[in-house]
């Protein structure tokens, strides 16, 4: 019957937080369109107002229900009620009667489905009432909703439009779901507060374009921010995130994410495919041990800075931030212990900050960095430029860089040229070889046969006379 339950999402949760051991938790699907509209069902408060409402008579309901096994066939009822409705034109009552007792036995069976299932369906809409008076009981006694919260919301339920709200510092721990309610919402300030998570609600407001949620204390942005497609500024710095939604993705409007200041120790593997857009990317101060592949997507980004982490190594694929302006991968300490080539295929970079990690050497091709005007390679053990080079700026570097690659490639030809003059010397030895060694065999043989000079006993010989001769 729990299956069945499924139907009654809210009652399956009570009824599992009521008696575990009888009833089973709701499926996950039935808990993820429970998470939208009841947030704050783990509250110890707001359950036991919900367990208290179960009436006793649930079990038997339930008893019945399970009794009464599967529900008949919707097709089997449709074909029921035909039967009976052909049978009633053609025979007597009384023939009837009996002749249709099997469908009427459906029918009934349907009924008592019915009129249990709506005692089910009639508890999960008085469970529902009693969430919402829980929650507003609970609001109040925790004075979670201030002065400044309500006269917001009593604006809003007036008509009033409303663009902007500033509701930092003003120690809220809950959002009410009447937020979502304000659809003209451009601008959403909740910084500096005690929130522990932001209601779906949220993803109501699809003119919200800056939302800046900072200095809470948020485990979890919900995934439905992905539907925020006009949020053009996300600021959730400085809260307890240990991750991004995946859906994050789908904020295709994007221009300015900061995540800094929290535990991420990974971003969603899609995130670059979707922010497209995307121009400033702040996610310094995390656990970050690597990009995912798709950060090279991210074909608008000018800054990008993401210093204490610990990150083990940057994609080859970085050279295609070609707009990237701003670049710090300081303090990752020992775990960045180099650079790819390809980061010199950043034209527009200006100012890059490689200082606190175990760089060695840093690419021959950096000179190709014309446009940089700060660099900093302080404490890392550099050997390529060296220390002295590196304490000289971005110009001193690219210039001892830009020597080191002239005499790389003069080097290079060099050696192009000693190979190939090897190779032509390598080539007139074999032909002088093959010239000498023909030249010494055809004047044996002829010395041999006698046709370009005489024996040794003075006598000429035929060439049929020559051991050579018979050979060939």
């Amino acid at each position: 019957m729990d299956q069945d339950l499924d139907k009654f999402p809210l009652l399956s949760y009570v009824l599992h937080q009521f008696d575990s051991n009888l009833h089973a938790p709701p499926s996950m699907a039935a808990q993820e369109t429970l998470l939208p509209y009841f947030a704050l069902l783990s509250d110890p408060q707001i359950i036991s107002s919900l367990t208290q409402s179960i009436p006793t008579t649930i079990t038997q309901t339930l008893f019945v229900l399970t009794s009464l096994g599967s529900r008949p066939d919707p097709l089997a009822v449709s074909s029921a009620r035909s039967k009976i409705a052909q049978i009633m034109d053609t025979l007597s009552p009384e023939e009837a009667a009996k002749e249709s007792e099997i469908y009427s036995g459906i029918l009934r069976l349907e009924e008592v489905h019915d009129s249990y299932e709506k005692k089910l369906k009639d508890l999960e809409d008085e469970l529902s009432r009693v969430y919402a008076t829980a929650v507003e009981t609970l609001l109040k006694s925790r004075e979670e909703v201030n002065e400044e919260v309500v006269k917001v919301l009593e604006e809003a339920e007036s008509g009033g439009i409303i663009e902007r709200i500033d509701l930092s510092g003003q120690e809220l721990k809950l959002l009410p779901e009447a937020f979502g309610k304000i659809a003209g919402l451009v601008y959403l300030n909740l910084s500096r507060n005690d929130l522990t998570f932001v209601p779906d609600a949220i993803s109501k407001l699809r003119k919200l374009e800056e939302l800046d949620v900072s200095s809470n204390s948020l485990e979890s942005l919900p995934d439905s921010i992905g539907m925020l497609l006009n949020l053009r500024i996300l600021n959730a710095s400085a809260n307890n995130l240990t991750s991004l939604p995946e859906s994050i993705a789908h904020c295709r409007s994007l221009v300015e994410l900061d995540a800094s200041y929290n535990n991420l120790t990974s971003l969603p593997t899609n995130i670059g495919y979707g922010l497209q857009n995307l121009e400033k990317l702040s996610i310094h101060l995390n656990k970050l041990r690597y990009f995912p592949g798709s950060i090279s997507e991210m074909l608008s980004l000018k800054y990008l800075d993401a210093h204490m982490n610990e990150i083990h190594g940057i994609p080859n694929s970085i050279g295609r931030l070609t707009k990237l302006e701003v670049l710090n991968l300081s303090s990752n300490f020992n775990n960045l212990m180099g650079v790819p080539d390809t980061i010199t295929d950043l034209t527009n970079l200006r100012e890059l900050d490689l200082s606190n990690n175990q760089i060695q050497v840093i690419p021959d091709s950096f000179y190709m960095l014309r446009k940089l005007e700060k660099l900093n390679l302080d404490q890392n053990p550099l050997e390529i430029p060296t220390q002295e080079v590196a304490k000289q700026g971005a110009e001193a570097v690219r210039e001892y860089m830009r020597k080191r690659w002239d005499e790389i490639m003069e080097e290079k030809q060099r050696i192009g040229v000693e190979a190939e003059r090897q190779r032509h010397g390598y080539e007139a030895g074999w032909v002088y070889w093959g010239t000498s060694m023909v030249t010494n065999l055809v004047s044996g043989v002829t010395q041999t046969i006698g046709f370009g000079g005489g024996s040794s006993d003075g006598g000429d010989k035929k060439p049929g006379d020559s051991h050579f001769y018979h050979q060939i």
